[in-house]
């Protein structure tokens, strides 16, 4: 569950440091204080989207910090192990973004990946937005629900993953049997051109090798020149180097006899003679096997014409000759595929059958998962004063398939306007909707693995006893989970184990949000003002404290 969070110079946030209990609590306050803004600032530590805007103005950055406790929580230690980050039961994840827009994420200190954010916070808070109910007319919110609330999301990226090949395999095989011909050209061509260059015997590593020798052979007659120079003044010329330094070390050697502190010279002087005596030895070996070879100069310069020649021809450096044929060479692998229809035919019949078998599990347990769904969130739909409505969930077959499976999904409400069963955005009213997307995501939340869960705001178009039936669904929820709800009635707030009010104020000209814990006289102010407005009497802090007094 969500422990602590620490928001600093985000949007209106100067600084704050919240620390969250088990249970349901409600986040409560004038429209616009900035309740919604702290969800938004923990969204971002799940892995968001960010930009510059979220930056307080006249700072240079915003940083957002939330850690949760993770025991008794497998998958997600099973996450942190598999991805190389310590995890001692619990988890910081933080995330920075500077004024320039650019973003930093961590993970228990380590630097992290946006997605890897992401991953990790889908196992660990669930967001409702404020705007839920809107997205729920989309098909394909709808079916991310269904899935998400049979646990089969994990078998739908499967099956999407089996379908593209499926299409891949299936369009290779329509390329090959309707351009057959263009097809034998261009495998002609790479042929010859392939050809071509395998006859060089050509190996990257040997263009050093080549260049190397060549300056060797083309100035072999200045480097003997030069070797025998060296050997005539260091050893075989008359006054050579070599016999005068050993005549200083000799006697240096003898005045050390006499007079210790020249030992450490005369060592010196004996140690260049020794290494004078291999600079000599080395030379002569050199000018032993030293010689012209007009020759094998003009080999290498015939190999390197030949391979700058192909080089040129094809406009590659000489080196990229052999990742130039290693390319064409698996092009010709996989045209050499596409001529045989019949592999490609048998691929694609293989690749379909994979996609139809998945797709069938996918399915079987969305046709189990609908039917427990349409119950559900029709038992709620009857609390929330929508009695004479059904919820059910269609499958609509599709032909081909798609993507996402053999049907498609679609929500339908029956008994509201008229007794068949028809799409939601044809049958539900703006209040109904709203009505209608809590229920759905009370339902799917309870199926939900994940600890803490976040309602923004989605009572919008709610009141009267209805908002009462929805505090107690929440309170319910909070005893299984821990539940945060921005709110801004007076009926849910008053049904929260614990509630905080995030009010304005202004500090040096800049207006800031803050948050107050409440405690039970100030829910009783709070809840009287969410029920009075400006001015409160005594008979709506009455009306509070009677709200107050079932939770």
């Amino acid at each position: 569950m969500l422990r602590h969070l620490t928001v600093r110079d985000f949007v209106i946030v100067d600084r704050l440091e919240l620390e969250f209990e088990p249970g349901f609590g409600a986040l409560t306050g004038e429209t616009g204080a900035g309740k919604s803004i702290l969800v938004d600032a923990l969204a971002l530590c799940l892995g968001e989207r960010a930009d510059a805007g979220v930056v307080r103005a006249g700072r240079d950055k915003a940083e957002v910090a939330a850690s949760f406790d993770i025991a008794g929580l497998p998958a997600v230690n099973e996450w942190l192990a598999g991805n190389d980050i310590e995890g001692d039961g619990d988890l910081l994840l933080r995330r920075v973004i500077d004024a320039g827009g650019r973003s930093r994420a961590y993970i228990n200190g380590s630097p992290a990946t946006v997605q890897q954010l992401r991953e990790i916070g889908e196992a660990l808070v669930d967001i409702h937005g404020q705007h839920a109910h809107q997205s729920l007319l989309r098909a394909d919110a709808q079916r991310a629900l269904l899935d998400g609330h049979a646990g089969l999301a994990g078998l739908a990226r499967e099956v999407a993953a089996a379908h593209r090949t499926w299409r891949d395999a299936a369009e290779a095989l329509r390329l090959a049997a309707s351009g057959g011909e263009a097809l034998a050209r261009e495998r002609e061509q790479l042929d010859w051109q392939a050809k071509e260059v395998e006859a060089l015997a050509f190996a990257a590593d040997e263009w050093g090798e080549l260049e190397g020798e060549h300056r060797r052979l083309a100035h072999a007659a200045s480097l003997i020149q030069g070797v025998h120079h060296a050997l005539a003044e260091l050893a075989d010329g008359e006054g050579a180097c070599e016999g005068r330094v050993a005549g200083v070390a000799s006697r240096l050697g003898d005045l050390a006899a006499y007079d210790p502190a020249l030992d450490a010279v005369a060592g010196l002087a004996q140690s260049i003679e020794a290494e004078l005596a291999e600079v000599v030895s080395a030379l002569r070996r050199y000018a032993d096997r030293a010689d012209l070879d007009p020759a094998r100069l003009a080999e290498v310069e015939r190999r390197i014409e030949a391979i700058h020649g192909c080089a040129r021809k094809y406009r590659v450096p000489p080196v990229e000759l052999p990742a130039l044929l290693a390319g064409w060479q698996a092009r010709l692998a996989e045209l050499g595929e596409s001529a045989d229809l019949a592999t490609l035919e048998a691929r694609a019949a293989a690749a379909r059958a994979t996609f139809e078998s998945l797709a069938g599990r996918l399915s079987q347990g969305r046709h189990r998962a609908a039917d427990e769904l349409a119950a559900a969130v029709t038992d709620l739909m009857r609390q929330l004063a929508l009695t004479s409505g059904r919820f059910s969930v269609a499958l609509v077959p599709l032909p081909e398939g798609a993507a996402y499976g053999l049907e498609q999904v679609e929500f339908r409400v029956s008994g509201l306007a008229g007794s068949e069963a028809r799409p939601l955005a044809k049958v539900v009213s703006g209040g109904e909707l709203s009505r209608l997307s809590l229920a759905i995501q009370v339902v799917t939340s309870r199926s939900a693995s994940v600890p803490t869960l976040i309602f923004d705001e989605v009572d919008v178009g709610i009141g009267g006893g209805v908002a009462e039936i929805v505090g107690r669904l929440l309170r319910e929820l909070g005893a299984e989970r821990q539940v945060l709800c921005v709110t801004h009635l007076p009926q849910v707030a008053a049904r929260a184990n614990w509630q905080w009010q995030v009010s304005k104020e202004t500090r040096e000209g800049a207006t800031l949000s803050r948050i107050q814990i409440l405690d039970e006289a100030g829910r009783v102010g709070e809840i009287a003002r969410m029920l009075g407005g400006v001015d409160i009497t005594d008979i709506t802090r009455r009306h509070a404290r009677e709200l107050l007094g079932p939770a």
